[in-house]
């Protein structure tokens, strides 16, 4: 076991682990720690506490110091500059009428780096901005393009629940998400019901996924061939999945009934196999969206990957 706190760098974000060096520090108060990218003040949101060494990272780093009131500070002249950067750097977007969106800068702590963070369709060349900004900041420049998602995130808003968005209160990393995540959870496939106000798949769709998935090992598919003991041969209708209740579809010679069964009271005897373009009724207009939608989730993933 080790002890250790942990620390975010921006709400929401992910909490990440150091070593507190025999200090005792309390949650809320501020450290600084040395990153990757320098030194940074990060607000302690675990406090000490003990943890296997095997869930840490092997090269855990130590606080350099508990944040002073120097620290902080220096910490709250910094965003007084990201807002004078931000301005500045519109100007120079617009000098050199580039299509792009600013959406947020970040100084670092040290000072070592100012990053500017913007949308784009597409790639944008850049270099020239970056040599004007270098002039003016007379520091590292970094330009970073963010994902639709990002720019939400950073915007804020309440979802459809009205609460609001995860990505704004708690979800410290977005996961990739999919058409068949809702039709697994038998949740309305209108694209407009099930996108987010990022225009992509809601995140929340991952959430209840696993014990979705747990269920579904052992439901037949809607369509699926399935036999009871009185009533014979019939069509999977309908799944309740976390009740595992099956409607199923007969034939007799009045025409057609539906009866709900156990899962257990089932036999499959042919499963069925639902793609996106087999979903009866579905609206062209709304099918072309769903696919719309499951190509951008691709290419999300392709560009968190790229990062």
């Amino acid at each position: 076991m080790k002890e250790v706190i942990g620390v975010r760098f921006k709400k929401p974000g992910k909490i990440y682990f150091f070593n507190p060096k025999e200090n005792k520090i309390e949650k809320g108060q501020y450290v600084i720690v040395e990153t990757s990218m320098g030194e940074e003040y990060a607000e302690v949101v675990v406090n000490n506490k003990n943890i296997s060494e095997e869930k840490l990272p092997i090269d855990l780093k130590p606080i350099i110091r508990v944040a002073t009131n120097k620290d902080k500070r220096h910490y709250e002249e910094n965003k007084k500059k990201e807002k004078e950067a931000f301005n500045i750097c519109q100007e120079q977007i617009k000098k050199h009428k580039l299509e792009m969106n600013l959406m947020d800068v970040e100084y670092k702590f040290d000072n070592s780096k100012v990053l500017f963070y913007f949308t784009a369709d597409g790639r944008i060349d850049f270099r020239e901005l970056v040599k004007d900004l270098a002039s003016i900041f007379r520091t590292r420049i970094e330009l970073r393009q963010i994902g639709v998602r990002d720019e939400v995130k950073r915007i804020g808003g309440n979802g459809i629940c009205g609460r609001e968005l995860c990505c704004c209160s708690f979800l410290p990393n977005f996961e990739t998400v999919s058409i068949k995540m809702a039709k697994e959870q038998n949740i309305s496939l209108n694209p407009s019901k099930i996108s987010g106000n990022c225009g992509r798949l809601m995140c929340c769709l991952k959430y209840e996924e696993e014990a979705y998935l747990d269920k579904l090992t052992n439901l037949p598919r809607i369509g699926a061939i399935v036999k009871a003991k009185e009533d014979g041969e019939g069509i999977v209708d309908s799944v309740e999945v976390l009740k595992e209740k099956i409607r199923v579809k007969f034939r007799d010679k009045e025409g057609f009934y539906y009866k709900k069964f156990n899962a257990n009271e089932l036999e499959i005897i042919k499963d069925a196999e639902e793609e996106l373009e087999e979903l009866e009724g579905m609206d062209k207009e709304e099918l072309k969206e769903l696919k719309k939608l499951e190509k951008l989730e691709q290419e999300d993933k392709k560009n968190r990957e790229d990062i």
